[in-house]
């Protein structure tokens, strides 16, 4: 079968997308996934997103990371698909979607940026000097002074393999406080290496800045490898709502592909 596909990325963190309104794919499997993902013999991306009806929604979002997996939510996946979305004309500069997390809104302003509603968190749990958030997918945070020089591939997966997080696995987030901001890099599960950006992660991060060291603003800066990203959110008695992802989403480019379906 010939599949239409689109390339976008958010802050370096880089995805297929592919208008399945038609339901043209009724089932893909781990293994096709891994195949268009992967950078040598595929297209090569962090993930893959197909873009659903829903009835009751503008869109739906179906979401699988590099290895197959699926059922977590991806920051800047949301943010590339409301671009898609734009692009393909279904909305102009504002949308409410479905993911697997939930229902998510979506604004585009006057930059082309993408301010994403992320969902709200409520459950914050510290382990040792580390937090861990559930910001649609789960985070490890940990605080560094000096992430450069960091092997986040080695460490990552170390923490993500861990006898703590064996179940199921987890996101890991480096964090270094730069200026008024901070400073991310992070290890992706189903990526399963380091990518240039992950947006749930950069929420998660944000808000660990925020509970760790009382930084008292809001709306937190946060660079990553690929790109700045900006988080808001209000705080009360512990729970987070409003919280806002704001980046960019670029189309790169758009191509066939043959894949047995």
């Amino acid at each position: 079968m010939t599949l239409h596909f689109y390339k976008f990325h958010g802050t370096g963190n880089d995805f297929i997308l592919i208008d399945n309104r038609d339901l043209k794919i009724k089932n893909i499997n781990p293994e096709q996934i891994k195949y268009l993902c992967h950078r040598n013999f595929g297209i090569g991306a962090d993930g893959l997103m197909l873009l659903n009806n829903h009835e009751d929604f503008d869109f739906e979002m179906e979401y699988y990371n590099s290895d197959g997996s699926g059922g977590a939510m991806c920051g800047n996946g949301g943010r590339c698909i409301v671009a898609f979305a734009k692009k393909l004309g279904i909305i102009q500069n504002s949308t409410k979607f479905i993911a697997s997390d939930g229902s998510h809104e979506a604004f585009i302003n006057e930059l082309g940026e993408i301010k994403l509603k992320m969902i709200d968190v409520q459950e914050i749990q510290t382990k040792q000097n580390n937090l861990f958030i559930n910001t649609g997918a789960p985070h490890h945070i940990e605080f560094n002074d000096n992430i450069a020089e960091l092997n986040v591939f080695e460490k990552g997966k170390a923490i993500r393999n861990s006898i703590e997080y064996k179940d199921k696995g987890t996101n890991v987030n480096f964090v270094q406080i730069k200026g008024k901001g901070i400073e991310i890099r992070t290890y992706e599960r189903g990526v399963e290496n380091e990518t240039l950006a992950c947006g749930t992660g950069a929420v998660a991060s944000a808000i660990s800045y925020y509970i760790k060291y009382k930084s008292g603003s809001q709306n937190i800066n946060v660079k990553t490898l690929g790109g700045d990203l900006q988080v808001s959110f209000i705080e009360n008695e512990n729970k987070y709502t409003n919280i806002y992802l704001t980046g960019s989403a670029e189309f790169v480019y758009q191509g066939t592909v043959e894949i047995e379906i």
